[in-house]
């Protein structure tokens, strides 16, 4: 049934690429061709440890040249220990270089020098403030209009970094795989902040089993998407790891999964393309 899925103009804002630290499917290049044989808008490529909008760029421009112009592949910087954890230095320079998102940190919780996944807190200081150098990030945010991801906060932090991001005027929020087995976000506290206009991106990667525990059930995911809204959705693969199928025919089972459970193709449309590309500025 996947195979009838046509990925024509739509967007995938998480997949993992060589060359990295873990085996992964495929390169930043290969899975961008794919990409734009589908017909694709536009792909995001991240990394837990390096800047990829510099990657992206130059696959981009390979696109270019062998006449699939069509697709766009951009990438991010997330905040984990390699790029200095809660650097506005970091987060500066990847903006100037065309990042199109800054993931708060997603494996390195605990800080530099102290790897521990799950750890923290890591937006708090010893008083419970909010730290000076997350509003730091929060501006230079601001002042580019890209993506603010939440990575891998715990769900108390993710959400009073959504609240105070929100009041600083930012409106370019997604909070990242919410239903992943290690956030467990509550549909309450989604349909919480989702009252601050965020979004929140569905992966179907979380769906999968990890280490012979099951994944969630994408009944769960459906339904969360149902309670907070459409318009509050975003699909995306979190694939690339080795071993599973390529992110193109990933997102086809995930869209043709999400058609069986009764999302008509407009609505899909808006998750899988309007949404993304509006927090990607395509």
């Amino acid at each position: 049934m996947s195979e009838a899925i046509d990925l024509t103009g739509l967007v995938d804002v998480h997949i993992h690429t060589a060359p990295d630290t873990r085996p992964r499917y495929a390169d930043d290049l290969q899975v961008a061709r794919e990409a734009a044989q589908a017909g694709m808008h536009a792909i995001m490529v991240k990394s837990h440890w390096t800047l990829t909008a510099d990657r992206a760029a130059i696959a981009e421009g390979v696109l270019r040249a062998e006449g699939y112009g069509h697709t766009r592949v951009v990438g991010g910087l997330a905040l984990n220990a390699p790029v200095g954890w809660l650097n506005p230095a970091a987060v500066e320079v990847a903006l100037a270089m065309g990042a199109r998102e800054v993931w708060m940190p997603t494996l390195d919780l605990a800080g530099p020098g102290r790897r521990r996944w799950p750890g923290g807190p890591v937006i708090w200081d010893e008083n419970g403030a909010i730290k000076q150098v997350v509003h730091d990030i929060l501006d230079l945010i601001i002042q580019a209009d890209v993506t603010l991801g939440t990575g891998h906060l715990p769900p108390q932090e993710t959400a009073a970094l959504v609240k105070l991001a929100h009041e600083r005027g930012l409106r370019k929020i997604l909070v990242t795989h919410p239903e992943a087995r290690f956030l467990r976000m509550s549909p309450a506290l989604q349909e919480e902040l989702a009252l601050e206009g965020v979004y929140f991106e569905h992966c179907y990667n979380d769906v999968m089993p990890v280490d012979g525990s099951p994944g969630v059930p994408l009944e769960e995911i459906a339904a969360n998407i149902r309670r907070v809204g459409i318009e509050h959705g975003v699909l995306s693969s979190d694939y690339g790891q080795a071993g599973h199928p390529s992110p193109t025919e990933g997102l086809r089972e995930y869209l043709a999964r999400m058609l069986a459970l009764g999302f008509t193709w407009p609505e899909l449309q808006r998750m899988a393309g309007e949404n993304p590309a509006y927090l990607m500025g395509l």
